[in-house]
């Protein structure tokens, strides 16, 4: 079980905001709240090479995996975008465990358009956003080229489908799933959002599933965002994403699918929030640890 840095308001939006909590604490709050493991967040926030390594064995924390955004549907832009791949495939070999069954997930995605960013959840209703034949074909083209680097370094990836990229929707995800070899990392929150079931989602794809992020979100929010053209941004300043059980992603009935199937991997609970001057890190540090007790009351 784990938990990440964008629960406490730390990921690639916030940076520059001057009330984000240290890594240290952070990493503490993770670590007393019973999770067994972090995702990397920004990519050097837990620090890098022997200061994350040390970081992480203080607390009797494994690197459960870390995002990482690529620019699939844009050929130059991609070329720059391995760079960045590389540097991030450099924190996980630092941050792997002994064990090698638990190193962590390089949780590959798209970085959508700003059409795409513009119409949060629509890709399921908006044929004209998403990509025709020769598109998917170049995405999958990449992305097997990202994949490959990873398994060069002796990580294995998974894909994250996310809101406002060409990979949203449920038809999309069936798409990239005939295309390519990759796992699934299923994230509900986000599939709510592209218009899925998750606890459908984890039935019907979950031979691809290899990585869990856990998560609950408010439909209502989501349809004031969409209704309000507030674009992507909007859903993570409204709030719509709320500790595990108080949103309509299904999680109780997720949480029962996972604990009687035969998943092996990380689950990650993250609750997105962007960082606001009322925020309290003891407030924040005490809902993540609400996430950990639901988690336990089904054995997970």
């Amino acid at each position: 079980m784990a938990n990440a840095p964008v629960s406490f308001g730390v990921f690639e939006l916030s940076a520059g905001a001057t009330n984000l909590p240290a890594p240290d604490e952070v990493a503490k709050a993770v670590a007393d709240s019973g999770y067994e493991a972090i995702d990397l967040g920004p990519p050097g926030f837990l620090g890098r090479g022997n200061v994350l390594r040390g970081r992480l064995t203080e607390l009797h924390l494994d690197l459960a995996g870390g995002w990482v955004e690529l620019r699939l549907t844009d050929g130059d832009a991609f070329s720059q975008d391995l760079a960045h791949l590389e540097d991030c495939l450099d924190l996980f070999e630092a941050g792997s465990a002994e064990d090698r069954a638990w190193w962590p997930k390089p949780t590959l995605a798209d970085a959508g358009s700003p059409q795409r960013k513009a119409n949060p959840g629509r890709g399921k209703e908006l044929s004209d956003i998403g990509l025709d034949d020769d598109g998917w074909k170049r995405l999958a083209e990449r992305l097997s080229v990202a994949a490959e680097r990873c398994r060069e370094r002796g990580l294995e990836p998974t894909f994250h489908h996310h809101a406002c990229t060409y990979v949203e929707a449920p038809h999309e995800i069936e798409r990239l799933l005939e295309l390519t070899d990759l796992g699934l990392c299923l994230d509900s929150g986000h599939l709510l959002l592209g218009g899925g079931d998750p606890v459908q989602a984890f039935s019907d794809w979950g031979e691809r599933i290899n990585h869990l992020h856990v998560k609950d979100a408010r439909l209502d929010v989501l349809d004031r965002v969409v209704r309000e053209g507030l674009g992507m941004e909007g859903v993570w300043e409204q709030g719509a994403f709320c500790e595990l059980g108080e949103g309509d992603a299904g999680v109780d009935e997720l949480l029962e699918a996972i604990r009687t199937s035969s998943y092996q991997g990380w689950l990650v609970v993250e609750q997105d929030r962007f960082p606001t001057a009322s925020d309290s890190f003891a407030a924040i540090a005490q809902a993540q640890a609400r996430n950990r007790e639901r988690l336990w009351r089904y054995g997970l």
